[in-house]
């Protein structure tokens, strides 16, 4: 092989699975990573692909490998390690040349990465994890039209394939959309893993289930409304066994779940932008909550464990689940709608939607409707469109009975309380932010607005000037 049709930098779990796609998909892909040594191995194994693969031993070698104008796919760690690599390729190529940063990247450093490189940049979000990039990833990219449509058939090639058959990749906006999108596709990856993972200790410290009757509730859930990935696989994990004892999986695994900042980043863009998400902003705090071992450990020994028996039919647990899933997307649209506008970016929800339909983490049966929604009204938030507003009528008082009877029993249910939470705000025409205007007018005197529609006053705590 002479030439390559596009290059890959990095060649861990996420790169070496990607790059084989790309081979598998009939694109000779040339990779380079900074240790040899796992290039050449990387290439030993992959077996019939590896005519496909050109291993390079250097970055020149790679630049001289590619067909031009070149492309180059860089599979690094986020921050910095983007920054070095890219100035390390600078000087060996020509301005036509493009690099796409498919890592998670926080999407202002790729809005600054796209205005100011010598060559064209792309930030692709990928999302799907090792599977994914071997066998089709869900993709989101951001930079130029015409530099996304160069890479195209490689990149539709290789995404995941919705129901339908139509490829979950497509250009979502200009610089850091891509990378946004993603963010926002984590965050409520988050919120959603922390939802199930609060019905988990529902059943199993409420209903006193075994895993294996853990196992078999999931299992069911995902032959309905609530099929998708991450239910499936909590069904699988469930049911696994330690392979040193015997016991359920679950059951030696700590408590104490980590994450790479992504969830992070979500919230803070969430309250950048005034676009609420209290589930990911929950979700979020469970995780830095768990990792408190010490802490969590003195408390329960100072105010005795918190589970107590929970009674009621576990139907009632499904549909809160539908609704908080519900309700957590509808913020992720929301927040998504509110970047747009912001940025400028015009950001497709609907087409969003589909690409989350197969390939990525958050995948679920619920994102057709929800795409369908979207492209009725992309500005509508999604519980007040019709199909989705008649499922929260039906499975909002099972979310409201649950976590009612959670916090009863001392069951923290902080993503789901979130939700529901959010939802009686977003239905309730007059709230009490008037008073919260009337504190910060008396020791602030910031003024208010009036019902009657006067002009902006000030309440009649206010000292005349003259006291002032």
């Amino acid at each position: 092989m002479s030439s390559a049709k596009i290059g890959l930098i990095g060649l861990g779990t996420m790169g070496s699975a990607l790059a084989l796609n790309i081979a598998e998909k009939g694109f000779p892909v040339a990779v380079w990573n900074r240790t040899t040594a796992r290039t050449r191995a990387f290439h030993a194994e992959a077996g019939e692909l590896a005519a496909r693969i050109l291993p390079t031993e250097s970055l020149a070698e790679l630049v001289a490998a590619l067909e031009k104008p070149r492309a180059i796919i860089l599979m690094v760690p986020a921050g910095a390690a983007v920054d070095q690599q890219i100035a390390a390729l600078a000087p060996l190529l020509d301005p036509e040349d493009l690099v796409i940063d498919a890592g998670n990247a926080d999407f202002h450093d790729t809005n600054r990465r796209a205005s100011g490189l010598p060559m064209r940049f792309l930030g692709m979000g990928v999302s799907g994890g090792e599977e994914g990039a071997r066998h089709g990833p869900s993709i989101m990219g951001g930079g130029d039209k015409a530099d996304w449509d160069r890479v195209a058939p490689i990149l539709t090639a290789i995404a995941a394939r919705a129901p339908d058959g139509s490829p979950c990749a497509a250009w979502l906006g200009a610089a850091g959309a891509g990378h946004f999108v993603k963010a926002v596709h984590n965050g409520i990856e988050y919120a959603d893993m922390q939802m199930i993972a609060e019905i988990y200790g529902i059943l199993r410290d409420g209903f006193e289930m075994t895993a294996d009757e853990i196992a078999e509730v999931f299992r069911q859930w995902n032959e309905g409304p609530l099929k998708s990935y991450l239910v499936e696989i909590t069904g699988a994990v469930a049911a696994a066994k330690d392979p040193r004892t015997g016991a359920p999986m679950l059951d030696v695994i700590l408590d104490s779940a980590g994450q790479k900042g992504t969830g992070r980043w979500t919230v803070v863009e969430g309250a950048r932008l005034g676009a609420p998400i209290p589930v990911v902003e929950a979700a979020v705090m469970a995780r830095n909550v768990s990792a408190r071992l010490e802490e969590r450990a003195a408390g329960e020994a100072r105010f005795g464990p918190a589970p107590q028996p929970f009674s009621g039919d576990v139907s009632v647990l499904e549909q809160a689940l539908v609704a908080g899933k519900i309700l957590c997307y509808a913020q992720g649209f929301a927040m998504i709608s509110a970047a747009s506008a912001d940025f400028g970016w015009s950001l497709p929800s609907a087409e969003i939607a589909r690409i989350w339909r197969a390939g990525c983490i958050i995948r679920s049966a619920m994102l057709d409707d929800m795409a369908a929604a979207l492209d009725r009204d992309p500005e509508r938030n999604l519980i007040l469109d019709a199909v989705f507003a008649r499922r929260l009528e039906a499975e909002a008082p099972a979310l409201r009975r649950v976590v009612a009877s959670a916090t009863l029993h001392g069951l923290a249910v902080p993503a789901l309380g979130g939700g529901l939470f959010w939802f009686d705000l977003m239905r309730t025409r007059r709230g009490t932010a008037n008073l919260i205007q009337a504190q910060r007018d008396h020791f602030g005197a910031h003024g208010f607005q009036r019902l009657d529609g006067g002009p902006e006053t000030h309440g009649p705590w206010a000292k005349p000037a003259h006291e002032i």
